[in-house]
């Protein structure tokens, strides 16, 4: 539409039409971010490692899936890790330093071998033994099953080449 001056004149309308889809996108992502934060965690020192990247793609949705002590997986603000459970109930960390022999129990669960330290209980430890980098895994057993979240996480850690496994000591002192 002209105006009298000369000068062409444009409806308000597509602004305002504009301006309403954007507040109902902004509305929709809002929606389905949930509002809720990611888990801030500290990136280990090697979580850029490629083999870091393939384990955070291969973690699953949930922990304990389908029990009452299922953990639905969560954003996090780091590269290299992972947590799951609100509030965050087991956090994963791949890039840690790889663990040397220790006297701590290591277990061996679906070809991943795991150091456990319970010296916080209820909240564990478990580090991937024999494999570089190393992936750190807290958990808090009130809540889930530190047993189920390894089982759970260890197909994903396998993608790290294992470069030996556990021992025990008499393994260690024959030969």
């Amino acid at each position: 539409m002209e105006h009298p001056t000369g000068r062409t004149h444009r409806s308000p309308r597509p602004r305002r039409l504009r301006f309403a889809a954007l507040l109902a996108a902004g509305a929709a992502a809002l929606a389905l971010s949930g509002c809720s934060q990611a888990v801030p965690i500290d990136p280990a020192a090697d979580a850029s490692d490629p083999d870091c990247a393939a384990v955070v793609v291969r973690l699953p949705d949930s922990i304990a899936k389908d029990t009452g002590q299922e953990q639905a997986e969560r954003e996090t603000n780091a590269q290299g890790t992972g947590a799951w459970g609100s509030p965050a109930s087991v956090l994963l960390r791949c890039g840690v330093p790889t663990p040397g022999p220790t006297t701590d129990r290591c277990v061996s669960v679906n070809g991943v071998d795991w150091v456990i330290d319970e010296s916080d209980a209820p909240n564990f430890r478990f580090t991937s033994y024999g494999r570089t980098p190393a992936v750190e895994v807290l958990v808090d057993n009130d809540v889930v099953s530190g047993t189920t979240a390894i089982t759970e996480l260890s197909s994903a850690v396998s993608v790290i080449p294992s470069e030996g496994g556990c021992t025990d000591v008499d393994e260690a002192t024959a030969g």
